[in-house]
């Protein structure tokens, strides 16, 4: 099978149960969160904020803002377009990509993620070791896209496998549990279309 050819990065980017204890895996965590605690201690102001900001999220274009602090398991899994501001307190979980088009704008804490865990127990951590203990949790994933001329409100919350059209304004608070089309304004928890946006 295709899947047994993988490391565990590679089914995480495709959508098929991993393993996060898996040394790759946990490489990327802990280069992330290296530079992410660096982050952390910076304003866009300082001089090396933008060495930090590309080491971490590579191929940022320099038009783009990522405002700290920011959270993020991998930062090689978003995608970012020209004029993108992410304001302060995101928390983008990156298994698989979250890709964000042109020109939009993510207020403060909100949340992508593209992590999701099996329903049954057993399938989510294996059976009990002898001693009692469990693996690490096994992990699936799907992508985020988010299109152009975005606007997501403070405090939404964005789940996996959800895509976003351009020019959408998702109200502040909302939980985005399926697709939006283009050109609506969307809010609620479950997020739903209000009204075409002009």
């Amino acid at each position: 099978m295709e899947s047994e050819r993988m490391n565990e990065i590679e089914k995480m980017r495709n959508g098929l149960l991993a393993d996060f204890t898996a040394p790759e895996v946990q490489e990327s965590f802990r280069h992330c969160k290296t530079l992410l605690a660096r982050f952390r201690t910076m304003s866009t102001y300082d001089a090396d904020y933008r060495s930090v900001l590309e080491q971490l999220i590579p191929g940022i274009p320099a038009t783009t803002v990522v405002v700290p602090p920011f959270h993020c398991d991998h930062g090689h899994g978003i995608r970012l377009g020209e004029h993108v501001y992410i304001n302060a307190g995101c928390t983008f979980l990156d298994g698989a990509c979250i890709t964000i088009g042109d020109y939009t704008l993510i207020a403060p804490n909100v949340q992508i993620y593209t992590a999701f865990h099996p329903t049954n127990a057993v399938e989510r951590f294996g059976e009990p070791k002898a001693d009692g203990s469990f693996e690490f949790c096994k992990t699936k994933t799907a992508p985020v896209i988010i299109g152009d001329n975005v606007w997501i409100g403070g405090g939404a919350i964005i789940l996996p496998g959800v895509t976003i059209g351009n020019s959408v304004v998702i109200g502040a608070g909302s939980v985005v549990t399926k697709n939006i089309p283009d050109n609506v304004i969307a809010a609620g928890s479950p997020c739903r279309v209000i009204r075409r946006n002009q």
